[in-house]
């Protein structure tokens, strides 16, 4: 057992904004979200479509996020919608606008998803001069009283405690409030079973643990920690240890701040039904049309493509990535890549995911020309692509087009409308 009393006690807030999609989607179509039966989905013309939100009426009815359309019940009061990823955007922006004019510095706020954020209270006490719970309470009245959205506050002494409070106890509390403090970590946290409820701990990981014998966040604090670096490596290993004992080092500020050492664009799609051999390179030139757009957009270059290819089936597929010897943002150099990784490793199986990724980045400006390359076409070539870019950010990226993304089988014309993958 820790003595807690020598970590940091730093007063963090994590909300969640209760069934978000949902509950705008009501508000524009003039609904109470907390008294009707709403589900915004994929695409409403789609029997597979997933649920992408629900409200609580439609989780009485046992559909939530993950379900499918062809599940939810054909009643005459239950609304069906699809997304309006601009909308839902906009209210988060206008939320976000409200808590750093009324309660925190930009500092101290971290923006964690769309429906979820969070930030640190330490030092602002004497400015708002309420307990954490009433302060709480005040800001989850404000939000609602401005948007109409209810919402679920967990308050801890790190933000680890807070996200953990609130998905465990504040949104199963009848205020929506909750907090916990170094205190409640044997009585409330270890108890957490299955190891996946817990924050960070994915399915695999649960399985793993489950593996060691590991059933339960406190079962998982007591376990030897050397074991669990051994297993899980350094990293990893130390941060299931520290976590499941309630300790988080991580501040909010510092975390704004951090830059990934390993930085890389991609693009990954789930297919919405199986693709074949004579349709998938079309799809593969879309994704490397944008990925490369965005790569030149950053003036970069890069010489390491990471190419994934996923059955239908579940089963196999592959990951592959290959090093060039000469750094390029051209869409068809990459392809030609893509291409004979293809025919090396593809085993003519339907497809349902395609996932691309550029990394290995050399600024554009500081290109050395390889002795075998023709400088003369190559830089007809960026040319080329520059013109290109221009074109679709002036009109839209559907301004501009290659002759097979018309065919039926392609999806950037959909796909370029959408926000976060569902349309606008």
């Amino acid at each position: 057992m820790y003595d807690y009393s020598t970590f940091p006690d730093n007063l963090v807030y994590f909300v969640d904004m209760k069934s978000f999609f949902a509950s705008v989607s009501c508000i524009l179509m003039g609904l109470d979200p907390l008294k009707v039966k709403l589900a915004v989905v994929g695409d409403t013309n789609r029997d597979g479509s997933v649920v992408l939100a629900a409200t609580p009426e439609m989780k009485k009815l046992g559909i939530k996020t993950g379900n499918r359309l062809f599940e939810i019940p054909k009643q005459k009061d239950i609304h069906i919608v699809n997304p309006s990823m601009s909308l839902y955007v906009n209210i988060s922006n206008k939320i976000t606008e409200l808590m750093l004019t009324k309660y925190v510095a930009p500092i101290d706020f971290m923006q964690y998803s769309i429906d979820e954020f969070a930030f640190s209270m330490k030092g602002y006490e004497k400015l708002h001069k309420l307990s954490p719970l009433d302060l709480a309470l005040k800001i989850q009245q404000d939000i609602f009283d401005h948007f109409g959205i209810s919402s679920s506050i967990g308050i801890g002494s790190n933000l680890l405690l807070a996200k953990i409070c609130m998905d465990i106890e504040s949104k199963k509390h009848p205020s929506g409030i909750s907090q916990w403090t170094y205190v409640d970590v044997p009585t409330k946290m270890w108890n957490i079973t299955p190891l996946s409820k817990f924050w960070g701990i994915a399915k695999k990981t649960e399985q793993k643990l489950n593996r060691l014998g590991i059933t339960t966040i406190g079962e998982l604090a007591r376990y030897p920690k050397e074991v669990l670096i051994k297993q899980f490596g350094n990293v990893i290993g130390t941060e299931l240890h520290l976590h499941s004992n309630g300790i988080d080092y991580s501040r909010i500020g510092e975390m704004k701040d951090y830059k990934p050492k390993d930085k890389s664009i991609g693009k990954s799609q789930v297919l919405l039904r199986d693709y074949h051999s004579h349709e998938i390179k079309t799809l593969i030139l879309e994704q490397l049309e944008e990925v490369c757009f965005r790569l030149r957009s950053q003036n970069n270059q890069s010489r390491t493509i990471h190419f994934v290819i996923g059955y239908s089936s579940g089963i196999g597929g592959f990951s592959k990535s290959v090093t060039i010897e000469e750094p390029t943002n051209l869409t068809k150099d990459f392809y030609k890549v893509c291409l004979r990784i293809l025919e090396e490793n593809y085993n003519q199986e339907p497809v349902r995911t395609i996932s691309i990724a550029l990394k290995n980045f050399v600024q554009s400006d500081t290109e050395q020309i390889s002795f075998f390359t023709n400088p003369i076409k190559k830089q007809k070539d960026q040319n080329l692509s520059a013109a290109m870019d221009s074109i679709r950010r002036k009109y839209g990226k559907n301004s501009l087009l290659r002759a097979c993304s018309f065919t039926d089988f392609s999806t950037v014309r959909g796909n370029n409308k959408k926000i976060g993958g569902h349309y606008a």
